[in-house]
């Protein structure tokens, strides 16, 4: 245990090294800066290429890699979308009187990451970090109907398809046909396929790149979110996904 936390110390003062440092360094510059022998330097900057958390040049200088960078940076994207949607999010649940939601996929999963209850001292079965199956969440349909064909059929290779309730779809073709209803008009909806009596209708939010970041929503019971509120939750819901997308930069 203790040699694996020395390992690991060790690697991030050779990142808080390279991070430091106005241009790319030798092996001996690092092992220098650091205190550690050439060889345990060499060892770990093996590991660390291989990860394309570090890089090598022609001339054999070491700098920052671009996986530490995009990594680094899907942090503060995510940052930014919470700080960005928290308007929108708040708009959903005063306008409509419903229970808004920010999500994100996660394998075959929905992780929410923001949430705003129009009942604060009530408890539903969401809560901030919250982990939900995606088939059968309005979040994750939206997010699923996105993906790239190989990129779905992996996702839903770890789909388990457990029918939650009458309403849950659990045959994978009809999904995939269902999906690409999503894709045409935008929105997906769950009506009452994770949880009896409770419906969400969800859209797409994308970055400056045109990528699916996360997907926002509207939830509340059936009575909440009857059939005559329907068609202008799902309006105001994919406004809100649109608004939110182009303060994430994105152009249509």
């Amino acid at each position: 245990m203790e040699e694996s936390v020395r390992v690991a110390d060790r690697i991030f003062d050779i990142l808080e090294t390279l991070a430091s440092s106005t241009s790319p360094l030798s092996l001996s510059e690092i092992a220098k800066a650091t205190g550690m022998s050439k060889s345990t330097v060499h060892r770990l900057l093996t590991s660390m290429c291989a990860r394309q958390y570090v890089e090598k040049n022609g001339n054999g200088l070491y700098s920052i890699g671009y996986k530490l960078i995009e990594t680094v940076s899907l942090h503060i994207n995510q940052l930014e979308l919470l700080t960005e949607a928290k308007p929108f999010l708040s708009d959903i649940m005063r306008d409509l009187d419903l229970t808004a939601h920010l999500g994100i996929l996660d394998g075959c999963d929905v992780v929410y990451l923001e949430k705003m209850d129009i009942y604060p001292n009530t408890r539903l079965y969401t809560q901030v970090g919250y982990r939900s199956p995606a088939f059968c969440s309005s979040i994750g349909k939206c997010l699923l109907a996105c993906l790239s064909g190989d990129e779905l059929d992996e996702a839903l290779y770890l789909c388990d398809f457990k029918r939650y309730t009458a309403n849950t779809i659990t045959d994978i073709r009809e999904f995939k046909r269902y999906l690409k209803v999503i894709r045409r008009q935008g929105w997906a909806m769950d009506n009452e396929e994770y949880q009896a009596g409770h419906r969400c209708v969800g859209a797409p939010v994308f970055d400056y790149r045109g990528s699916p970041a996360a997907a926002i929503s509207a939830s509340g019971s059936i009575t909440q979110l009857s059939d005559d509120k329907l068609e202008m939750v799902i309006h105001e819901v994919k406004r809100a996904a649109g608004k939110l997308s182009r303060r994430m930069g994105y152009v249509e």
